[in-house]
């Protein structure tokens, strides 16, 4: 692989890394508000939490280039007071991955949420436990293959994300080139087919890496070796 490549590669690692981690939290959220609680308006966050995944991707581009681009609501304030900006960086392509991310990150461990042993929640409230330990120490532990298959999903997605990042932060080597947007430049560039099917190549060999890696962690926790604990106050 040449430089370039390694740097594509790398970039692209960061930026779904930091998108899965920003995710994930938000993800699990809203995964248990809408497995767990029934609170006005439930219809309307389940449809907007799912609506990058139903727009074309190039919309949810725009729609985040007008939000935090350099005259955004979000992006001017930004830079006004913090002279911080995100389009057009790689800060911004973690971003749209993140967004397109999220429903996809969210169904696995709402139905996880969903299938949970309440019982079990409910006996270490009668022992004196609060909400936020049966949180912590029950009910995440029982939902953590959701997490885990959420984790590996949103990576994935991140690593391939095209649409929405070539609108919100354009397609800049080094900056905010990805592997998806390196493959598209690549095929449209006269003998650049070889170095396309390498990369190409390598998001299969990635993509299959973290999905037998996910499979492995889920069947270990499966058998048991993590399990929760009722807390006692």
């Amino acid at each position: 692989m040449s430089a370039e490549e390694i740097t594509v590669v790398m970039l692209s690692f960061k930026v779904a890394l930091l998108a899965t981690l920003f995710c994930l939290p938000v993800a699990v959220a809203l995964a248990f508000a809408l497995a767990r609680l029934e609170f006005r308006g439930k219809t309307l966050v389940n449809a907007l939490a799912h609506l990058p995944l139903l727009l074309p991707p190039v919309v949810t581009g725009y729609l985040l280039l007008a939000a935090f681009g350099r005259k955004g609501y979000v992006g001017g304030p930004l830079l006004d007071v913090l002279g911080v900006t995100i389009a057009f960086k790689w800060t911004g392509a973690a971003v749209a991955a993140a967004v397109m991310a999220l429903p996809i990150m969210m169904q696995p461990i709402r139905v996880a949420f969903e299938v949970a042993n309440v019982e079990l929640e409910e006996a270490a409230r009668t022992l004196g436990a609060t909400r936020l330990q049966c949180f912590f120490t029950i009910t995440l532990p029982l939902a953590a293959p959701g997490l885990i298959a959420a984790a590996v999903l949103g990576f994935v997605k991140s690593l391939g994300e095209f649409g929405a990042t070539i609108t919100f932060v354009s397609n800049i080597p080094g900056e905010t080139q990805t592997l998806a947007l390196a493959i598209y430049s690549l095929i449209q560039t006269p003998n650049g087919d070889a170095a396309a099917n390498r990369l190409i190549w390598l998001s299969i060999a990635l993509a299959f890496a973290a999905l037998l890696l996910a499979d492995a962690f889920s069947r270990r926790l499966r058998r048991g070796r993590i399990s929760p604990t009722i807390p006692r106050k």
